[in-house]
């Protein structure tokens, strides 16, 4: 890969990173929810869904799904439903009391963020699709095309989790002052629970 298409898919990634979208809004909501620190395993866990999807596309599964009305509506509908469930369950989740301002709140597993995190990515079809779309301009067929997935994964990994932690993580800290109170996590709670129903609904409408 030279160096100029290696900065184009840079600018590429760039800006397909700060796109709001289901990650941005998982990330600022583990951010809120577990402290900027921690929100990092949501990050982890949308990378490898990343590793995932440039693997299905490099594989051709991603061609087959794109061509197959069926498979693509299969995955897209349960993207929406997951999506829907966790918007669910944050507006309806019980607020935590905390006594003292300075108390954390109850942890959540590294794990469970984790999983979220991949999840949430995995299950959106888009993805597939526009891997399929993007990966072929930056892989030159007449050269090892190991190095060049290799080098195409990394930048994505890195400017994404540059990008998700650093800024949408970042940008969710001057908010958790209003976690500290019952009313506030219920407030935010349900701005980020009715967000991830609105991507559902993205999800689903927009073709």
């Amino acid at each position: 890969m030279t160096w100029t298409v290696w900065l184009s898919l840079l600018a590429a990634c760039v800006v397909i990173s700060f796109t709001p979208g289901a990650g941005a809004i998982n990330t600022m909501s583990n951010a809120l929810n577990q402290g900027w620190r921690r929100s990092f395993w949501g990050v982890l866990g949308q990378q490898a869904a990343l590793i995932v999807h440039v693997v299905i596309v490099a594989a051709g599964v991603g061609l087959l799904v794109s061509q197959s009305p069926i498979l693509f509506e299969i995955i897209r509908y349960a993207g929406v439903a997951y999506l829907v469930y966790l918007g669910i369950q944050l507006i309806i989740a019980r607020p935590q009391a905390v006594a003292d301002a300075d108390a954390p709140l109850p942890r959540e597993h590294a794990w469970s963020i984790f999983r979220r995190g991949f999840w949430v990515n995995l299950l959106n079809p888009k993805a597939i699709v526009f891997f399929l779309a993007f990966v072929p301009q930056f892989i030159r067929l007449d050269s090892d095309p190991l190095p060049q997935y290799v080098i195409l994964i990394t930048t994505v990994m890195v400017v994404d989790v540059i990008v998700m932690w650093f800024f949408f993580a970042a940008a969710a800290k001057p908010f958790r002052r209003y976690t500290r109170s019952v009313r506030g996590q219920r407030v935010m709670n349900t701005v980020f629970g009715l967000l991830f129903v609105a991507v559902a609904g993205l999800l689903l409408f927009v073709h």
